[in-house]
């Protein structure tokens, strides 16, 4: 028997053991989780939804809505009841649970996705116990719950740094690096604002969403690539390239999300306007796009028929790009009825310091061969336009005018 469970965590498995050492949890869990969201619905029938006031709190999000976070927390109930009268400490669950996380990484990391992906989940469930129980037990503290905040950011980055190994040589290896940072971004930002007086608690890719995802995609991808691809040693696990690429997108639109929040919260009172923000940014998002495609058709052409070299050919198509784009902003978007002079040196210090950034970048970009130049020019555009053209058109080029902006990304003053 101990050979059994041996050749199980470190041996090859056969096509079947892949199968079950997934299916078999995922039976049994489904069944408690199935029973008892009947038994949920039957209870809410009769005497409602049952009230928990610290998952109120917490909200809910498009994802996961207050109807199932009432049912998970009330189905993990009576294990959380266990622990409780056990009379385990809340920091010892916590330690639990990370122990579980970078277990989960270590198995990932070896290929053991089904066994890394049930304990990533199992570490899930015990994280939303140790908080929960010091405060019934009132025994809270703000020791234990840094404790807990620095530890949940090992435990999201044990699995994920394993995933990064098992994935180092393909392109998974992006999805995993995005999830990692946005699941660091999150908490900090909601830290962030709570330092700064804001609470935070917004976005769709929440830690209880993250955890389903990523925990869910990584213990059910055996399955089927045992079913698809039964003889390949080293598979894929589409699976959990799947949850992981949800968290990726999900955990950075929700970072970035609660920075929108955060910096309206704080920012100064808008100015008055004659366009509504939408429409201020529909309309600068038609300039880009109509200077974005006069910018890669010239860019194009030098490269494809001039033969020019691509960085040199992506600064001129900038140039004529940036001609289109500040005669859009001024006459329409901004309607601007400031000097030409002085704003036409403020574009062209904007417009300079953006080709050189679009230029740079597609430069480091194309030193990745199996990355093609179009693809690296999209890149660094989209970056260059969201982190530095729009919003110093908008604030610095264009100022002069009354197109105030009740979104905006640059907070004035700057506060370090």
């Amino acid at each position: 028997m101990i050979d059994t469970l041996y050749s199980w965590l470190t041996g090859d498995l056969s096509r079947s053991a892949r199968i079950w050492t997934a299916l078999a949890p995922a039976i049994l869990a489904s069944a408690y989780f199935i029973v008892g969201l009947l038994a949920f619905s039957v209870r809410c029938l009769f005497k409602g939804i049952p009230e928990d006031k610290e998952t109120v709190s917490r909200g809910a999000t498009v994802l996961v809505g207050f109807f199932l976070r009432h049912y998970f927390f009330w189905v993990i109930r009576p294990v959380w009841s266990l622990i409780l009268r056990s009379g385990i400490p809340a920091n010892a669950i916590t330690m639990l649970a990370t122990l579980l996380s970078a277990a989960s990484g270590v198995a990932v990391a070896a290929g053991r996705f089904a066994l890394g992906g049930w304990l990533f989940l199992g570490a899930g469930i015990l994280d939303v116990m140790d908080g929960r129980i010091a405060r019934v037990r009132k025994t809270a503290s703000p020791a234990g719950a840094a404790l807990d905040s620095v530890l949940d950011r090992y435990a999201d980055s044990a699995i994920l740094i394993g995933l990064g190994w098992y994935y180092r040589d393909t392109w998974v290896l992006l999805p995993v690096l995005a999830a990692f940072m946005g699941t660091s971004l999150v908490p900090y930002v909601r830290a962030r604002g709570e330092g700064l007086g804001i609470p935070l608690r917004g976005g769709a890719m929440q830690r209880l969403e993250r955890v389903l995802f990523l925990g869910g995609g990584v213990a059910l991808a055996p399955i089927l690539e045992a079913l698809a691809f039964p003889n390949n040693p080293r598979p894929m696990h589409w699976l959990a390239v799947v949850g992981l690429s949800v968290v990726a997108v999900g955990s950075n639109i929700t970072a970035m999300t609660r920075l929108r929040d955060l910096i309206r919260a704080l920012a100064p009172p808008p100015k008055a306007r004659r366009r509504s923000s939408g429409a201020l940014l529909t309309l600068s998002v038609v300039a880009a796009a109509l200077a974005t495609a006069v910018d890669n058709g010239a860019m194009t052409a030098l490269v494809e028929l001039a033969k020019f070299n691509v960085t040199f050919a992506t600064a001129l198509g900038c140039v004529v790009g940036a001609v289109v784009n500040y005669t859009f902003n001024r006459v329409i978007t901004f309607r601007s009825e400031g000097a030409v002079a002085p704003q036409l040196a403020r574009y062209a210090l904007v417009s300079t310091v953006s080709m050189l950034l679009n230029a740079g970048g597609v430069a480091l970009l194309v030193l990745h061969p199996q990355l093609h130049y179009q693809l690296a020019w999209w890149l660094a555009r989209a970056a260059v336009y969201l982190a530095w053209n729009f919003p110093l058109q908008r604030d610095y080029v264009f100022g002069d005018s009354s197109e105030g902006d009740d979104d905006p990304l640059l907070p004035r003053p700057h506060a370090a």
